[in-house]
């Protein structure tokens, strides 16, 4: 199940948003700048939107989609710059699923595209990019 993050739910994501900093050798991570920073984004927020999505009622991925424009194609664009799922998860359609989802709610927002960068040695992700029909 996909929700959106809020104040509400924040919690919850912020063990995971550790995980992935971890997973990305992020030196010096702090919960209460992260719990901060992912704080500000919401469906109406006009620079971006975070994602979970929970298995049986615990958070096991999440997505964050920031707005921004480029003068390549003269448009406002979508930015998936986090994607993650837990370890034991992986495999089992929830990256597609957050990217599916942050896909559907760029477009609502206006967005001609959605693209990202993942790190060249992160294999899986780059699997799951090239799967899809989309920049």
């Amino acid at each position: 199940m996909i929700e959106t993050v809020t104040k509400d739910n924040i919690d919850e994501v912020i063990p995971l948003i550790r995980q992935y900093l971890e997973f990305y050798k992020v030196k010096n991570i702090s919960d209460s700048q992260n719990k901060e920073f992912f704080s500000q984004f919401g469906e109406h927020n006009p620079f971006g939107c975070q994602f979970i999505y929970k298995s049986e009622g615990i958070v096991v991925g999440f997505a964050t989609v920031y707005f921004t424009f480029t003068s390549s194609i003269t448009a406002k664009v979508g930015v998936l710059n986090d994607l993650y799922t837990t370890p034991k998860m992986r495999g089992k359609g929830i990256g597609r699923m957050l990217i599916e989802h942050c896909r559907k709610y760029s477009a609502s927002k206006g967005v001609k595209r959605l693209q990202w960068v993942t790190a060249p040695d992160n294999e899986k992700a780059q699997k799951l990019y090239k799967s899809l029909d989309v920049t």
